[in-house]
């Protein structure tokens, strides 16, 4: 038995050392280098990636994409269900999947009991261990529905990395209050700590900040340093307001690895009057069908301004670049058609909910 698994061990390794080795000998032919720069030009044109950190040049993007073999995004289960302001670094990590990069998405429910205070005025609730565990099956839900649908109805190509969908809880198992604090918490700076615009909001407002968040950016932080040393994990994709996060966790990585890690910063998506969409500020559009129909998201995409439609087709569309440039001219030349309204929201009811779902909602629109 004992000998068996030994030699299953050894093939599966041979076999992963060769992927390997085909991902390389791929991502070195100069004509992926120059799809790469297309694509990433193109996402930094549309606003998908709306910043890099640390600043770098456009040029230098591709050879960051080979250096990773991998990219992230994480979200705590504070919900059951992501919302629509989640769905844009998804996104990012799509077209990302479809130039050759392992999609990674960490459902944080070990950060869930810590609470990140990024964009808040105010400490989350405590949960408790039941909660956490059925809110983080609702988003493992919502996160291999939308890699699902995509995959069937907006990727054309052949072949896709798999998606590693992973809690964050893994690798504590194993993980001591002596061992963290000592490999860990002594690469952190109390004056870089205290410098986060997040960490400063918080300790100006009224009720303060309590040591359990202040020490989130150092979990979130840990995080990227395993899935770089578990996946060499050089890219984290995060809205803007996780900038500081990222930052703590370039700086882990390259303290403890020598290595540089860059952060893929979304944009914010805000309402007309700016107000942001999401659960905190109570307009948060679900992607869970049972909390938000496929009707109802079909009917709030379809009721966006000019303004904010021709923004927002640009964020959450796969139109390559002559579509979407025929598209908006088309808009343009007859706004009261609603042609850009029309398309952001039959693709992302697809992505949401498949045909199936945008289906549904056309027929309980007549």
């Amino acid at each position: 038995m004992f000998r068996y698994q030994r030699t299953m061990e050894m093939l599966w390794a041979g076999l992963l050392n060769s992927f390997k080795q085909q991902r390389r000998s791929l991502k070195t032919s100069s004509v992926y280098q120059t799809r790469q720069l297309k694509c990433l030009y193109s996402l930094k044109q549309r606003g998908i990636l709306n910043k890099v950190f640390p600043p770098i040049e456009d040029l230098q993007l591709p050879s960051l994409i080979r250096q990773s073999q991998s990219v992230y995004c994480g979200f705590d289960p504070t919900s059951d269900s992501l919302h629509l302001g989640n769905l844009l670094p998804m996104i990012l990590l799509l077209h990302l999947q479809k130039e050759g990069l392992t999609p990674i998405v960490v459902v944080g429910d070990a950060t869930a009991k810590v609470g990140d205070p990024s964009g808040r005025l105010t400490e989350r609730s405590t949960m408790e261990q039941d909660i956490i565990e059925n809110n983080s099956k609702g988003l493992e839900k919502n996160i291999r529905t939308v890699f699902d649908n995509y995959k069937r109805y907006f990727h054309y190509g052949n072949f896709l990395p798999n998606l590693q969908l992973v809690r964050n809880s893994y690798w504590y198992l194993d993980q001591t209050l002596d061992s963290f604090v000592g490999t860990v918490e002594r690469h952190f700076r109390l004056s870089k700590m205290l410098n986060r615009e997040s960490v400063r909001q918080r300790l100006n407002s009224p009720g303060g900040m309590s040591v359990t968040e202040f020490s989130y950016q150092i979990f979130q932080a840990y995080d990227w340093l395993r899935l770089y040393e578990m996946y060499t994990c050089c890219v984290q994709i995060g809205g803007q307001d996780q900038m500081g996060n990222i930052e703590s966790g370039h700086d882990l990585i390259k303290r403890t690895h020598g290595e540089n890690c860059y952060g893929f910063m979304t944009p914010i998506i805000t309402t007309v009057t700016g107000e942001k969409f999401g659960k905190s500020v109570g307009n948060a559009i679900w992607l869970s069908p049972t909390k938000t129909s496929p009707q109802d998201l079909y009917n709030f995409l379809l009721q966006r301004s000019d303004t904010e439609a021709v923004q927002l087709v640009q964020l959450f569309t796969f139109l390559n670049d002559e579509e979407l440039r025929k598209l908006l001219c088309a808009h343009r030349d007859c706004p009261k058609k609603k042609l850009c309204q029309r398309k952001l929201a039959s693709d992302v009811t697809t992505l949401v909910h498949g045909e199936e779902g945008l289906s549904l909602a056309l027929t309980s629109g007549k």
